[in-house]
């Protein structure tokens, strides 16, 4: 299966984006929970999202009922066995989503991309398009 090359070079961009919030939230607030006992540590594995107590990832969508349309579904979730209440849940998600927002032009500074919420999710939308190969 051939995979374009701007595509690839976009999702590594957003997995290192992604990768640098994961390491904000642990800093500010990997205490906040106690981690899942099966889960290691922050910093033992190679991928971010495999350690410590959060796991944020992009997941696109093509928005088929959304009122945004396509884009990347920022996911996160927390690695713990305690119960996250929804208030708590809320307020990483909104601290996450003002990070992506915060950084998303140093990542794509050639890009249009902004972060909206859509409905109880937020998500990366803008300009996806990959050009010429």
């Amino acid at each position: 299966m051939y995979t374009h090359p701007k595509l690839v070079a976009f999702n590594e961009t957003l997995e290192a984006l992604f990768h640098e919030v994961d390491e904000e939230l642990e800093e500010f607030w990997g205490e906040s929970f106690p981690r899942h006992p099966n889960r290691p540590g922050r910093g033992e594995t190679y991928n971010p999202e495999m350690d410590g107590l959060f796991d944020i990832a992009p997941d696109f969508t093509v928005g088929i009922g959304s009122e945004k349309g396509r884009g990347y579904i920022v996911s996160l979730k927390v690695a713990t066995l305690e119960q996250v209440r929804d208030e708590q849940f809320e307020y990483l998600m909104t601290e996450a989503a003002l990070l992506i927002r915060r950084k998303l032009p140093r990542y794509f500074p050639d890009r249009k991309l902004e972060v909206v919420r859509d409905g109880k999710r937020f998500k990366i939308i803008g300009d996806f398009s990959l050009g010429q190969a």
